[in-house]
């Protein structure tokens, strides 16, 4: 028997399997660490408030009752503790989820992305760009997943999921730096009262923020695992 006809008689390897989506534990991790984050951002906010009522006076003239302030200094101090580490657990776990989905979404449409699956965990790292450059990979993987076979996105394709996630976090990112650009350089309690001021409404935000993380997560992974069937 010759080699070509041996060649014929081997088995064919099969097309590549479809990468599959995050598994429930990642997602269930990620959901309970954008709580614990939201939890903490709540009790920041909450300090917020002792500190204000801590100072009294108006524009031109306040001052502080220097008890309720140390208070007020030790939950921040408090918050700051368990803060570092939920938020860095939470970071791991929702870059693992975004590198894997946009595996599992390139399966489905490796035409709808402009970058490779590595900037998918690169684009969080990289200066000034990790204002956008997550967005735009999530906003290609919403589309990929709301694909239909052969042909383009749904009719009535709604992307506010993604805006609403992106718009309250990248807000709440520059709010709460420049919240602390203020703390630095505040010469007077006044000015710092406004410094506190901006990073409540930074911790508020990230509250939704985080609200928004979830639901988008829950959603595109569910979105992903009904195209891939």
């Amino acid at each position: 028997m010759s080699s070509s006809q041996l060649g014929v008689l081997r088995p064919r390897p099969g097309l590549p399997a479809r990468v599959p989506g995050p598994r429930r534990a990642l997602l269930a991790a990620v959901c309970v660490l954008l709580a614990a984050v939201a939890v903490c951002d709540l009790f920041a906010v909450y300090a917020g408030f002792r500190t204000h009522a801590a100072v009294q006076g108006d524009v031109g003239f306040v001052f502080a009752q220097q008890d309720e302030l140390a208070e007020a200094d030790a939950l921040f101090r408090t918050v700051d503790r368990f803060y570092a580490p939920a938020l860095l657990a939470c970071a791991v776990a929702f870059v693992a989820w975004f590198h894997r989905m946009r595996r599992a979404a390139g399966a489905l449409a490796p035409d709808a992305f402009s970058r490779g699956t590595g900037w998918a965990i690169g684009a969080w790292f990289v200066p000034v760009a990790f204002l956008w450059m997550p967005y735009r990979i999530a906003v290609e993987m919403w589309t990929a997943c709301l694909r239909e076979p052969g042909r383009g996105a749904r009719a009535g394709t709604s992307f506010w999921p993604v805006n609403l996630w992106w718009g309250t976090f990248a807000c709440s990112l520059l709010l709460r730096w420049y919240s602390g650009f203020r703390h630095e350089r505040a010469d007077g309690l006044a000015e710092v009262l406004d410094a506190v001021t901006l990073g409540m409404a930074g911790d508020a935000l990230n509250v939704v923020a985080a609200g928004a993380a979830g639901y988008f997560v829950v959603r595109l992974t569910r979105m992903q695992g009904a195209a891939g069937h």
